[in-house]
């Protein structure tokens, strides 16, 4: 992967928060300015809008949106729970706004999104059965960051256990998304160093036999169909995940520099399947995103 080709075409089309990432990851830059570039998105009620994930422009709060803060903060290693955008999003998660009482989970959609412009899959749809995305990661940072003890504490502990007892019932699931709330929740659990809710060994053991399953081995397939890189999990050689994929990894980093396009950045492989032209935004965004995800993949586990 050429890394200066990248860095110009992040310089030129990132918006702040992945152009400080950037910068943090790979030029030794400013936590404060990754912090800082990412509260712009957080709303009064603490919860993330705005677009911080790309295909959906719903300025208001919503779950999905606040949970892909809370990923941003797992990448840069941020834990510093007395921060105001830590404790702004156990407010959000506190408030319940999103969340589904009967299904005891946090909605992947929200009403107010179906007023603005998104992707087919973020329209607002009735809730009918419990899907642990986002839930499962949510639930993590309430256990790793609300006062232990607290009401919201204790919620988070039962949605916890809930989620693990829906993977344990469901094994094995074939959906990326699914699996990363899991990875997600694991490290949080790690984090809390919480054993006597749920068997984390078990947990661990299970993610890895997933991350193996659920990485796309048809090399063929890579940037042209939707599916799941080695690099999607593993961050690093010290993943839990790196073990027993090594020789797929270092295909994928093979691929990477095969793959990127003269400009420094890669193919969106999906579509909005709408008619919103702002998906042409959302996709010069998503090769940001994509870079920066490639970059530091290439650099952990080279």
């Amino acid at each position: 992967m050429n890394f200066e080709l990248a860095r110009e075409f992040i310089y030129r089309n990132a918006r702040p928060v992945e152009l400080a990432m950037w910068k943090f990851f790979m030029e030794k830059g400013s936590l404060e300015d990754v912090l800082t570039c990412l509260s712009f998105y957080q709303n009064g009620d603490g919860g993330f809008g705005h677009a911080l994930e790309p295909d959906s422009f719903n300025p208001y709060s919503s779950p999905i949106q606040t949970w892909q803060a809370t990923k941003f903060l797992n990448q840069i290693g941020f834990t510093d729970s007395s921060h105001p955008i830590i404790q702004g999003i156990l407010h959000y998660l506190e408030s319940g706004k999103g969340y589904h009482e009967e299904t005891k989970q946090w909605n992947a959609t929200v009403e107010s999104h179906n007023d603005y412009p998104r992707a087919e899959w973020w329209g607002y749809s009735e809730v009918t059965e419990y899907s642990p995305n986002p839930t499962a990661a949510l639930a993590g940072f309430i256990v790793r960051y609300a006062p232990n003890g607290s009401k919201l504490w204790n919620k988070g502990k039962e949605l916890v256990k809930d989620a693990y007892d829906w993977l344990v019932n469901n094994f094995p699931v074939h959906e990326p998304h699914i699996l990363e709330c899991y990875i997600q929740l694991y490290g949080y659990l790690e984090q809390a160093d919480a054993t006597d809710w749920i068997d984390r060994e078990d947990l661990k053991k299970r993610l890895i036999q997933l991350v193996s399953m659920n990485i796309c081995r048809e090399t063929e397939r890579w940037g042209k169909d939707y599916v799941a890189l080695p690099s999607r999990f593993i961050g690093d050689r010290n993943s839990i995940f790196y073990k027993g994929n090594e020789e797929i990894v270092e295909k994928n980093c093979e691929f990477l520099a095969k793959a990127q396009l003269e400009d420094g950045s890669f193919i969106v492989p999906w579509q909005w399947w709408t008619d919103y032209k702002e998906y042409e935004i959302a996709a010069n965004w998503w090769k940001s995103v994509i870079i920066l995800e490639n970059a530091r993949f290439v650099k952990g586990v080279s």
